[in-house]
């Protein structure tokens, strides 16, 4: 069966592997060696762990039957220096995968602890991923996927929705809006065409105030109206929570007590904490390029035993490194999702 973590073709191939994976498989065909490895994979920080899915996808599809894999779960923490992945097989079975298995680990790692901080600085509320557009397109579902793992609870693409089993989220655009000539309009074009399980939030900041623009919304949608959200660009100063403030003063006096209010533009864990420091009333983050900018974590692999002997290259110690949180993983069991 297959998986929505399948590997691309280029992958298999070898294609997107450092070279010398591939020279060094060929020289070790030619000479008859294929010796069994264990393999460890170790983390050069802490962080949250993720691309162990689409790591234990592609083992599966390379290893052989008599291989045996232990890993760290999708989402458990991770210490620097801490073994996530332990490997014993012919190493002509999945050493041409190092660069891939590593790549799939730093990335995601890396944006998935990133979401996590702007979780856990949040306090609850919640935060959609609007980070697509800061990567390249082949990579944007496993960025969506990773900062859903990182308890971001949607995310703007379908691609990374598909991954991370939710709905994609989004409304309007400004450029709808400046097509259209008027939000009001816009917005009641978009309830006219979309169907009606996708939340009618209104983007209110491209002609008027922010406050006024709120409310010609909400009385023009009434019980309709989700909410509204402020994406202020830095030309004017960005969403603050004084203006977060003021929005759900205006709304509550109109009687539009159930409108919500989500904030986005610029976002990062450093505003979320300024703007749940200074109680503004934030129902939902759109979080972009602080996730998707976030550094990847490196991650090492090392054999440490040929043939069940204990080796190492200097400054590593030879041996099976004690991990008793490493789980033996089913390499029987289907890959599908």
């Amino acid at each position: 069966m297959t998986s929505i973590f399948d590997p691309e073709d280029d992958v298999l191939s070898g294609d997107t592997a450092d070279v010398y994976f591939a020279r060094a498989q060929a020289i070790l065909r030619s000479e008859g060696l294929n010796p069994a490895v264990t393999m460890e994979v170790f983390t050069n920080g802490e962080g949250l762990l993720c691309g162990m899915k689409e790591v234990l996808v592609l083992l599966k599809r390379v290893l052989p039957a008599e291989a045996e894999v232990w890993a760290l779960e999708e989402r458990e923490t991770m210490s620097a220096k801490e073994v996530v992945l332990r490997i014993t097989a012919p190493y002509g079975s999945f050493g041409l995968y190092e660069t891939a298995y590593l790549g799939m680990l730093a990335h995601q790692s890396g944006w998935a602890t990133a979401a996590r901080r702007c979780v856990e600085a949040a306090k609850g509320i919640p935060i959609i991923s609007f980070g697509a557009r800061h990567v390249h397109p082949q990579v944007a579902a496993r960025l969506e996927y990773a900062a859903i793992a990182g308890g971001f609870v949607g995310c703007a693409t379908p691609a990374g929705a598909r991954l991370g089993d939710v709905s994609p989220s989004g409304t309007i655009p400004h450029a709808l809006i400046l097509i259209i000539g008027d939000t009001v309009e816009a917005t009641k074009a978009f309830d006219r065409n979309i169907p009606t399980e996708v939340n009618r939030i209104a983007l209110v900041d491209t002609f008027k105030d922010e406050a006024e623009e709120s409310l010609r919304v909400a009385e023009a949608m009434g019980e309709k109206l989700w909410g509204v959200r402020l994406d202020t660009p830095g030309e004017r100063g960005r969403v603050t929570p004084d203006l977060v403030k003021e929005v759900r003063a205006r709304l509550d006096q109109a009687g539009y007590e159930h409108v919500k209010i989500v904030v986005s533009g610029g976002i990062d864990e450093e505003r979320i904490r300024l703007f749940v420091d200074k109680g503004a009333p934030v129902d939902a983050f759109g979080v972009g390029s602080a996730v998707s900018s976030a550094p990847p974590i490196d991650f090492t692999a090392d054999i440490k035993a040929i043939e069940g002997k204990p080796v190492a290259k200097r400054g590593r110690i030879p041996g099976i490194t004690d991990n008793p949180r490493l789980r033996k993983v089913d390499l029987s069991a289907s890959a599908a999702d």
